[in-house]
Order: structure tokens, then sequence, then C-alpha cells
């Protein structure tokens, strides 16, 4: 398995690949076109841990967990539920979470997040894999009481859409398999969620194949896979971190928006 960074060193981005003694091996560009190394080093207490991929499309699935489902007393999706968060709502491992003037209640989402690394439109299931540069962790952040009035009109955009409602991080990992692996968040160090990506409704090839039959998918694109049961609320000065085998943990604290 290979873990991606990206992160800021001496005022300028790169991308890099993780060593196990914490050194980064930065490449030439993005990584989608492949990883070639420069043969620069970084050291990871050098560098500044960025979001994993800048501005990137980030398209969500909504009860995609059958546990959340029932929890929510919605009935199961007969076809993946769809929804999208704005560039802006992307931000990095230790970057904070801006708890919003209007927010009356801000949840915790963790989930596992597809990295897209090959365009395509209308991808086979059996191909999906081949458009996958890797996984990242996510927190799909949500304002509930906006999202449910939105809901009621079906619609939903500002309850997920805030600035800084959708950490990525803290890398990609590339050649994970998919479909079995631990998934968790933690509040102030109390597990609050604990499940599994094999008990995802829609599996990740699904989930790839569907959204490109509508939308050619681009590198760099993120669809955030659903998050199981035990959702709650965040409040300032809480620290929230999402740990998914394979990946690492994704570290983010909350701030009241000044």
């Amino acid at each position: 398995m290979t873990h991606i960074a990206r992160y800021r060193a001496h005022s300028a981005v790169h991308y890099g690949i993780l060593a196990s003694d914490g050194t980064l091996d930065r490449i030439v560009g993005e990584p989608y076109a492949g990883l070639v190394r420069t043969g620069v080093h970084d050291r990871l207490q050098d560098v500044e841990l960025l979001c994993p991929l800048e501005r990137p499309r980030i398209f969500g699935v909504g009860f995609n967990y059958a546990a959340h489902v029932k929890e929510t007393g919605q009935a199961l999706p007969t076809r993946p539920a769809m929804f999208m968060k704005p560039d802006s709502a992307a931000i990095g491992p230790d970057q904070p979470i801006v708890y919003p003037r209007e927010a009356s209640r801000v949840d915790y989402e963790c989930e596992l997040a597809i990295v897209i690394g090959k365009p395509g439109r209308r991808i086979p299931e059996d191909q999906a894999d081949a458009h996958i540069l890797g996984f990242t962790c996510a927190n799909d952040v949500s304002e509930r009481p906006i999202q449910f009035d939105e809901m009621k009109s079906g619609c939903l955009l500002i309850g997920k859409g805030f600035d800084s409602f959708c950490p990525l991080g803290p890398v990609i990992a590339v050649g994970l398999n998919h479909g079995n692996l631990q998934i968790m968040t933690r509040l102030n160090g109390q597990t609050r969620q604990k499940s599994n990506t094999a008990n995802l409704v829609f599996s990740v090839p699904k989930l790839v194949s569907y959204v490109s039959q509508a939308i050619t998918l681009r590198a760099g694109d993120v669809i955030i896979t659903g998050t199981p049961e035990g959702i709650g609320p965040m409040v300032p000065g809480d620290v929230v971190e999402i740990e998914i085998e394979g990946i690492g943990i994704l570290r983010n604290t909350v701030q009241a928006e000044a």
C-alpha cells in the first residue's frame, strides 16, 4: 500500500509518498499521471499537511449504512441518495471546522472517501476500480435543522455545504481493499461511531458507476460514501477524529465563527 500526502514545504505545495519513517518522497506534479519521484525528500515534522485534493468536486451519498438508515427512521433507499458539497467545504487535517453563526446543531459523520484518479463516463461496475486513485477519510459535517428543512422541500445544499464542512485526509491510501475496512469517529477521545465498509448498502464500485452514468468523473473528484450509525453533535472546543483502517486519523477541532 502507498500513502500519498499533499503538503506545504518552504512556501510551496507538493505531493509526496509517505514512508514508514516519516519521510516524504516528492513526486512530479499531481499523482494522477503516475508517481514519478523527484529525488527530493522532506520530513513529516517539517511540513504542513494539507487537504489531499485541491478544490475537489465532492459527491455525497446519504443513507448508505442500514443501521444509520434505521436510526434516522428513513426507508432503505432503492438507489443511491446523492447530493453535492461545494469545493469550499473541503479542508485538511488540523484545520478548524467552523461552527456557523446560524447553527444550532452541527453533527460529525465519518465516511470513506473515494478519490478518482482516471476520468470516465458510464463506467461499468467491474471497471470502477481502474478509475480510483485511492481513498481517504472524510467528515461529512452537517447542520441538522437547516438540512431537515431543506429535505422537506426535496433539496439538500446549505445544511451540508458551509465552508469547512468536509474535512479530508490525512493522506490518500493507494492499493487499499475498500470492501472491508474498520471506520470510526472519536469525539474528545470517546468512540461515537464504529462500523465496517462491508456494511455499505451501495458498494464503492456501484457508487462510481452510478455517478458516472450521468456525470463525467474527473481526476481529483471525491465521492464520500455515507456514514454509519452513531451520528451526533459537536460544539466549539470539541476535537473530532475520523479513523479508517489503512488510511490513518483525520483530526479537526471545532471553532465558533468569528
